[in-house]
């Protein structure tokens, strides 16, 4: 597919169709990668999608304890004032 650079005020950008943003599902940000000579546009990812409702669960189920005390018993808490 060959599309035009464009004019963005100070800066340069590229337009697709609206067609194509639906296809790939691309919303306000994508991730771009640059390798090997090309430029990659990929829809954003969203890596933490799910956590509310897995940590809900967890929850629900009591399991969502700490596996190991958060300090230590010969931790000196003083030399951090």
């Amino acid at each position: 597919m060959e599309v035009s650079i464009v004019q963005l005020g100070n800066s340069k950008g590229i337009r697709f169709r609206k067609t194509i943003i639906e296809k790939y599902n691309l919303r306000d940000k994508v991730d771009v990668i640059l390798e090997k000579g090309q430029i990659i546009i990929k829809p954003m990812s969203k890596p933490r999608k799910g956590w509310e409702e897995a940590f809900k669960e967890m929850s629900e189920q009591g399991d969502d304890r700490l596996l190991f005390n958060d300090s230590f018993d010969d931790e000196n808490l003083e030399e951090w004032k």
